[in-house]
């Protein structure tokens, strides 16, 4: 679905992203993992249209998209969450996901957005009436409504960034879950940016590990867990963080 080659973004001198490729197979759901400044956020950027990439070349469905506008990426059907909720305050619930669905993939189209609206929101357990504040919702409701306008541009690529951030750990496994029945009941094929090792390992089919801007590891959960180069750059010298994280992804 997803070929990405040579990936490059610069700021100035500065490399964010250097020759990093890989693919992402219909209905995967891949891991990309790495601490603070590695690039994750800077991939996710030019994947959905926020930068174009300096170098290389974004291929989606055969076509070449590096470099399109963000609405342009949206109507091809790549979707995206962000880190930080940043919700409309003065719309309802609803219409804080019927919008995102109104300039989706719905074409403007008012009734296609409230119908991907609404099934987007009971997807993600949030009210579906037209009533409903988003100033009552909690950290996990944020996040779920995050999900929810991502779902209502109709993706066939989800970008989640960061899904797990500010949740206690009842929400964080409710939150993993909902990736995967996105995955399993919707085809919806799925990039997940996360810090919370543990519990994204027990997720995904491939994990992708960045560091300082190049991709040093990929392959398999417990393969890449056991990463002598992982261990090093994301987990450090905490042997009792990297056992765990190896059991974790070997169930």
């Amino acid at each position: 679905m997803l070929v990405v080659e040579g990936l490059v973004k610069r700021f100035g001198g500065f490399t964010a992203v250097s020759n990093v490729s890989f693919k992402v197979d219909q209905g995967e759901i891949l891991g990309l993992i790495g601490p603070n400044g590695s690039g994750k956020s800077t991939i996710f950027n030019m994947l959905s249209g926020t930068f174009p990439p300096s170098a290389g070349s974004i291929v989606f469905e055969g076509h070449e998209i590096g470099g399109l506008p963000p609405h342009r990426i949206i109507n091809r059907g790549i979707g995206r969450t962000f880190q930080i909720p940043r919700p409309f305050r003065r719309l309802t619930i609803f219409e804080n996901v019927e919008l995102a669905g109104y300039y989706g993939q719905g074409g403007h189209n008012r009734a296609r957005a409230d119908e991907a609206a609404e099934r987007a929101l009971a997807m993600v357990g949030l009210p579906t009436d037209r009533q409903s504040l988003v100033d009552g919702l909690g950290a996990a409701g944020l996040k779920k409504l995050e999900l929810a306008k991502a779902l209502a541009t109709g993706p066939k690529l989800l970008l989640a960034d960061e899904s797990l951030g500010g949740l206690d750990e009842h929400e964080m496994d409710q939150a993993a879950d909902m990736l995967r029945k996105i995955r399993d009941e919707l085809g919806i094929t799925i990039i997940w940016v996360e810090h919370i090792m543990g519990v994204l390992m027990r997720v995904v089919d491939r994990v992708m590990v960045l560091d300082h801007g190049e991709k040093i590891s990929e392959g398999l959960p417990s393969a890449v867990s056991s990463d002598p180069k992982v261990i090093e750059v994301y987990l450090g010298t905490d042997a009792d963080a990297t056992q765990a994280a190896a059991a974790e992804a070997r169930r």
